[in-house]
């Protein structure tokens, strides 16, 4: 029994790692935790809103044809980056908005593309900047998973499309053929270049009147050329391997470029480091300045994106007004940040107690400016005080009283200033400096006959 009883306190007691509780209405987080999991938050939140409106990370572009993002043999990706590294500004186009820019602005439609959408595209450049159309010519399928080291976007290329773009030059004629009876590659000149295509079977070229060549085959065929429309172009004329039938007759137009052979500019053919210099000197000689953007087109490739409002939140010259709300919205969390911890609890806007009751009734005489009208109920309240004090009949007139009073003060002090003048002036008061004087006198006496 002795030892059960001596063991019960023991077993009663808390033990000694157990951690106390946590007080009710304490903050289980440091304002740092706090600041860190607001700015997180806010970070991924924006970081939402920027994909979006942008459209990243929602899969990928590089989908193994011919357009910008295209990494394959057939795409255009080296031609960008290659421009990019010129100092040329590269935009890749995902919405129709973008197409109209100043600059140079490179089309790679597909085959099944409509060509009164290309042709609409392109007319309405025509006074904005120079156009490059490269035309498709491959079927390209991705690469097979037994392929050994192929990548994502790589293609295997299966021969020639059949291209029909109706609606779009259509006094041009597409000719897809081979490219030499012996099997010989085919080899490219123009503009002071010459180079060899890397395909060794298939070709296509394009003949038409109003086409004028700038890069042929070494059988005549023309690979790229610029359209003779009756404008002015010195630095094409000069280097084209054809004349113009056309008369100048607008100035202001802006030149029109075709490759028909995509194989000189795609990223089989950029491999050839002639095939780079033949690019930026296509580039120069359609009048696009130096440092001038580059609009690489995706929307005819499948990739057009509408323009919503988040789009346009992030894009000038709505994006100043993004980055006002931004920084409002972060003044606004420094300041909830700094005021972080449980609110005080509101003071009563009238507190209790008479102390607190004078003090609000003076503050509300105070502030509306009538303080000349509490002199005369203040005398009141001291003769009626003072009739109690020395025991006069209540039923004397106000001025009976204050005789009395002053009667009552000479046969104790008569040196001092009477009762009824004291009053007198208290009423007659208007300064606040003569108001507080003549109250203080008045509770002098007071004090004095009370005594």
């Amino acid at each position: 029994m002795t030892d059960i009883a001596s063991s019960a306190p023991e077993s009663a007691s808390p033990r000694p790692d157990l951690h106390p509780a946590v007080a009710v209405g304490a903050n289980p987080f440091s304002r740092w935790a706090v600041l860190a999991l607001v700015l997180l938050g806010s970070a991924l939140f924006l970081a939402l809103l920027w994909m979006i409106g942008t459209g990243t990370g929602f899969g990928t572009t590089n989908d193994g044809q011919a357009h910008a993002d295209g990494r394959g043999l057939n795409g255009y990706a080296a031609m960008a980056r290659y421009l990019e590294r010129r100092g040329h500004p590269v935009v890749r186009a995902r919405n129709a908005g973008q197409l109209d820019k100043a600059g140079l602005l490179v089309l790679t439609p597909p085959a099944g593309a409509d060509g009164k959408d290309i042709e609409k595209i392109v007319s309405g450049r025509r006074y904005v900047g120079p156009t490059l159309v490269i035309l498709p010519k491959w079927m390209a399928l991705p690469a097979g998973r037994q392929q050994k080291d192929a990548r994502t976007g790589w293609v295997n290329l299966q021969g020639m499309r059949p291209l029909e773009w109706r609606g779009f030059l259509d006094d041009v004629s597409l000719v897809q053929g081979d490219v030499d009876a012996n099997g010989q590659p085919a080899r490219w000149e123009g503009l002071g270049l010459a180079g060899i295509l890397p395909s060794r079977k298939h070709l296509q070229s394009a003949r038409g009147e109003t086409l004028v060549p700038l890069v042929r085959e070494q059988d005549g065929r023309t690979l790229a050329g610029f359209i003779d429309d009756g404008g002015s172009y010195p630095a094409l004329e000069k280097a084209a391997l054809g004349p113009r039938y056309a008369d100048v007759e607008d100035e202001d137009l802006y030149p029109l470029l075709v490759v028909f052979e995509p194989d000189l500019l795609d990223n089989w053919g950029m491999a050839d480091r002639r095939a780079a210099g033949l690019l930026e000197a296509l580039v120069a000689a359609g009048e696009l300045e130096p440092g001038g953007t580059v609009t690489f087109d995706l929307t005819m490739n499948g990739f057009g994106r509408a323009q919503n409002l988040l789009t346009l939140a992030f894009t000038p010259p709505f994006l100043a007004a993004t980055l006002c709300l931004l920084l409002a919205a972060l003044v606004l969390g420094w300041r909830a940040f700094l005021r972080f911890g449980p609110p005080l609890a509101a003071e009563r806007a009238i507190a209790f107690g008479k102390r607190a009751l004078v003090a609000n009734s003076a503050g509300l005489v105070r502030r509306s400016r009538r303080l000349h009208l509490i002199g005369g109920p203040y005398a009141d309240r001291a003769r009626e005080r003072l009739v109690h004090a020395l025991a006069l009949p209540r039923t004397l007139a106000p001025e009976q009283a204050d005789a009395a009073i002053d009667r009552a003060l000479a046969s104790r002090k008569g040196d001092v200033e009477p009762f009824s003048a004291i009053a007198a002036r208290l009423r007659h008061a208007r300064k606040p400096h003569d108001l507080v004087k003549a109250a203080r006198d008045l509770h002098a006496l007071e004090r004095m006959l009370t005594r």
